[in-house]
């Protein structure tokens, strides 16, 4: 990528964090409006990539939810389909700008740079409402009713890829830490890198996004069960479906100080480290789109 194409890159990326972020600020059932503010933010921006738009839409207390979703149709409609989502609402007292402005700025990034790529299976991106407490984990959780529904109609997922709080990155020693004493002896110090996380059910998947993605931005990955954190995510509802999915994270609060902290503004992401993940995720999820076909997890 050229230095002129990062520049554009890194300032639509910013962008969006500070709209999102800075402009509507807190989005969660508490600040309804400034959801729906986001929603209507990320439906513009698919709009004008020329994406048709539909919902998950769903009632809670009495109000309305919805998931935005868009697709670059494949070429074989029996292949199956990759979904790229990231969570659009905030926890309670928190812009979040990392958590996760960053994961949607991304995700939009990603559905313009692939938007003609002419894949062999469909791609899906889809925007989630309601991941943060309380609806994490429940059945009110945007993500977990998205995987309900393709379940019901019988969809085919070749994968998920989660894209949760991607902005936040570090060079000094120890600014990394782990869920497990044991991981510092086999995982940097250095706060520098992007994690690909799964369960052992998706660990053919986590292999496969890892190794493209390695080639472009320093990478790490784990597919284990018994790591805390693997979980926390929308890639936890695709689970329950039984369907392979990963989480792309910086690591969240093993990392990132402001994690759901009124601080976490734009002003301190990482907008040249983003936009350098967003070209390798491009080129790795390009590759999925036209050669990956899972096996049994």
């Amino acid at each position: 990528m050229s230095e002129a194409l990062g520049n554009e890159l890194q300032a639509r990326l910013r962008a969006h964090v500070e709209y999102l972020a800075g402009a509507i600020g807190e989005r969660n059932p508490l600040r309804y409006a400034s959801l729906e503010q986001a929603r209507l933010y990320i439906e513009g921006a698919f709009a004008d990539l020329g994406y048709k738009i539909r919902h998950d839409a769903y009632q809670v207390d009495g109000r309305a939810y919805r998931n935005v979703i868009a697709e670059a149709p494949g070429r074989d409609p029996e292949a199956e389909l990759l979904l790229v989502g990231a969570h659009y609402d905030t926890a309670a007292g928190t812009p979040g700008a990392d958590d996760n402005a960053s994961g949607v700025a991304t995700l939009l990034e990603l559905a313009r740079s692939l938007r003609s790529a002419g894949p062999l299976r469909t791609l899906r991106w889809v925007a989630f409402t309601l991941e943060e407490p309380p609806s994490f984990w429940t059945p009110r959780m945007g993500s977990w009713v998205h995987a309900r529904n393709c379940r019901a109609r019988g969809e085919r997922i070749a994968g998920m890829i989660s894209l949760e709080m991607v902005g936040y990155f570090r060079i000094e020693r120890r600014s990394q830490q782990y869920p497990l004493e044991l991981m510092r002896w086999f995982y940097p110090s250095q706060g520098n890198f992007i994690a690909v996380a799964g369960n052992f059910r998706s660990r053919k998947l986590v292999r496969s996004l890892a190794r493209k993605l390695k080639s472009s931005f320093p990478v790490e990955s784990t597919a284990l069960p018994f790591v805390p954190g693997v979980g926390l995510s929308d890639n936890w509802s695709f689970w329950q479906e039984g369907y392979p999915a990963v989480m792309v994270t910086d690591t969240a609060f093993f990392r990132n100080p402001h994690y759901h902290m009124s601080s976490d503004l734009p002003e301190t992401l990482d907008y040249a480290g983003m936009a350098d993940l967003v070209s390798g995720l491009e080129r790795a999820i390009g590759a999925l789109i036209k050669s990956y076909l899972p096996s049994g997890g």
